[in-house]
């Protein structure tokens, strides 16, 4: 007995040691960071899409760069397009058919964020070679949507469409076209090399603005609209109120055009590559 328990000890002496030295020796590649690109599609909610269907996703991509401060921590600064876009004539609801407004908008974003991996990443490493993760942070973005009216392209937000820069409406002030966006984010990765990973994630963007789609209070009403000079309407009397094209307009003065206590959103997902940054120290083995 005392024989078989002095191996055993030998024996898990030994493991440990081995193990200690492949811990060490996987700790002297340092993964310092990754930057990439992604491809995917975006998609929005808002004022036009109340019942968040996924029935109109559009391009959308970026890159991004990822400072690792050790296996589990790092911090992402990413540069995202997203074409967006919806319109009325998609819901199941029959009242915003008749309203019959859309808008198309091409979205630039900016973004600082917190990165969490779940497990132990080291490259290349197998057992250590793939993980969860997540991101949380802060960010801003240009926006300005348009539609088409008799194949002409108009900026809505020139327009005015609720009653913005009219003398009607003094409180109603022009919207910016930039914005703040919380993106919050979960994926996977996994690195097929070294120095290469694969990744697939989605984000979600909360937002402060209620204008991505132009539409957010009440309609101002046709008097907000006065003639051109050349004595005509307008664009802006035409696309302020479309429900003319479904049938009696139903634009009047105070009646609730969109809701302006939900702000606007969007969720991205992409898929794509990135490249890793790693340096080597020499590993010191235990004794």
């Amino acid at each position: 007995m005392k024989r078989y328990t002095l191996l055993f000890i030998i024996a898990l002496s030994v493991n440990t040691a081995v193990q200690a030295q492949y811990t060490t020796m996987y700790d002297s590649y340092r993964n310092d960071g990754e930057f990439g690109a992604a491809i995917g599609l975006g998609h929005y909610f808002g004022d036009l899409n109340t019942s968040a269907a996924l029935n109109r996703p559009k391009f959308s991509g970026g890159i991004f760069f990822i400072k690792q401060f050790n296996n589990y921590i790092g911090l992402k600064i990413s540069g995202d397009y997203a074409f967006l876009g919806y319109s009325d004539i998609y819901s199941k609801n029959e009242t915003q058919k008749i309203r019959n407004l859309s808008f198309n908008s091409n979205v630039w974003e900016l973004s600082l964020s917190g990165y969490f991996n779940f497990f132990r990443f080291i490259p290349g490493v197998e057992g250590y070679d793939h993980t969860p993760y997540l991101s949380l942070g802060v960010g801003a973005f240009s926006y300005d949507p348009y539609a088409y009216l008799n194949d002409t392209k108009y900026f809505l937000r020139n327009l005015g469409t609720e009653g913005q820069g009219s003398s009607l409406y003094p409180d109603r002030k022009q919207y910016s076209t930039m914005a703040l966006c919380i993106p919050v984010c979960v994926g996977y990765k996994k690195s097929i090399s070294r120095s290469l990973n694969v990744f697939a994630e989605l984000g979600y963007r909360f937002t402060n603005t209620d204008y991505l789609d132009d539409v957010s209070t009440t309609y101002a009403g046709p008097e907000a609209f006065p003639p051109g000079p050349d004595g005509q309407p307008t664009a802006a009397y035409f696309l302020q109120d479309r429900s003319y094209e479904t049938g009696t307009p139903i634009g009047i003065k105070g009646r609730q055009r969109g809701n302006s206590q939900q702000k606007d959103a969007y969720v991205l997902f992409h898929t794509g590559i990135s490249l890793n940054l790693t340096s080597y120290r020499c590993p010191k083995i235990p004794n």
